[in-house]
């Protein structure tokens, strides 16, 4: 259902340096970049992640209550992600591990702040892969 999502940015050269590093942890390109905005993903079919300076012309900011989370495959990958934001300057807003535990159903997730602020969420569902 999601076709993609966006969050803001003051300076796109350093949100596009940042989310590069981050997601080529996990295999992930740059598909798109234009003069005020960048985008990544797996392909065109699936849904992508941008970064952009707004359109009004004013400052970015991130929203309270606003997170965007991001399916991964392996709890593995979202240590790599959640290890390789804090290591770009991003801020820990949550180490990886098990929340509210249901047996197969199990949701891992780990949580970070970006450069600008913005939280994003990597997580999966399932027993795991330890």
């Amino acid at each position: 259902m999601i076709g993609y999502t966006t969050v803001g940015t003051n300076d796109l050269q350093r949100a596009m340096a940042f989310y590069d590093a981050l997601f080529t942890t996990v295999g992930i390109r740059r598909l798109l970049e234009l003069p005020q905005l960048a985008a990544w993903g797996v392909n065109w079919d699936k849904p992508i992640f941008g970064v952009a300076r707004p359109i009004n012309g004013e400052p970015a900011s991130p929203g309270n209550g606003v997170m965007i989370a991001m399916g991964q495959r392996t709890r593995a990958r979202i240590r790599a992600l959640h290890a390789k934001a804090i290591e770009l300057g991003g801020a820990d807003e949550g180490a990886p591990g098990v929340r509210g535990a249901d047996g197969s159903q199990a949701f891992y997730a780990a949580y970070v702040r970006d450069l600008d602020g913005n939280k994003l969420c990597f997580y999966c569902v399932g027993p795991g892969d330890e």
